[in-house]
């Protein structure tokens, strides 16, 4: 089995847990044991999860200025949350093929395996909610026929990153490829790089 194949029905279990509620404040319940990388596969696809929803409700046009707030806030949380997460996911990586010797003409991917991995759960995200949009019983059929075309593609667009970030794991496995890990170190949520946070001390 391939990582994204072990993968994959981890996140689609997350979506289909959420919606059972289909509530942003409800709690996490995660199946894994703590510090398995399926528990974080599981972690990171909550807070995407969550934060899909919280990114619907703040764009409603008439929603309460100070709840926009609120919510504002939360999805900045949510964000942190998330890349804290996909660091960790990249560290489960780095852990495990650390003290592999690449090869001498062994390449850095644009991308780490786990901010590959960040775009195949939002990616679930995406297919989920598109194909509600083809099966909505009060849309027509013009707007159905659209929300197919544009399931197709992400269809697609799942098969050919699961394939992708899969060779990316073998080539760095074999050798071919190695992996750095980097901070994001956002200075907008450091109270010392904020010109705003630490211009009010």
């Amino acid at each position: 089995m391939t990582f994204t194949q072990n993968a994959m029905p981890i996140f689609e279990q997350v979506i289909k847990d959420y919606h059972l509620k289909d509530d942003i404040d409800q709690p996490m319940q995660n199946p894994f044991a703590a510090g398995a990388i399926e528990a974080y596969l599981y972690t990171k696809c909550w807070i995407d999860t969550v934060q899909w929803h919280l990114e619907d409700i703040i764009r409603d046009p008439n929603i309460e200025p100070v709840y926009a707030l609120q919510l504002k806030r939360r999805i900045d949380k949510s964000n942190q949350d998330r890349t804290d997460l996909v660091e960790m996911i990249d560290s489960y990586f780095y852990t495990l093929y650390g003290k592999l010797t690449p090869k001498k003409d062994a390449t850095i991917n644009t991308e780490s395996p786990a901010w590959a991995i960040d775009r195949l759960s939002i990616l679930a995200l995406k297919i989920y909610h598109m194909k509600e949009q083809v099966e909505r019983e009060d849309a027509d059929a013009a707007h159905k026929a659209l929300c197919q075309q544009k399931l197709n593609v992400l269809l697609e667009q799942q098969k050919d990153l699961s394939t992708a970030i899969d060779q990316l794991i073998a080539d760095i496995e074999a050798g071919n490829k190695y992996m750095k890990v980097y901070k994001q170190m956002k200075m907008y949520n450091d109270p010392s790089t904020n010109p705003i946070l630490y211009g009010q001390k």
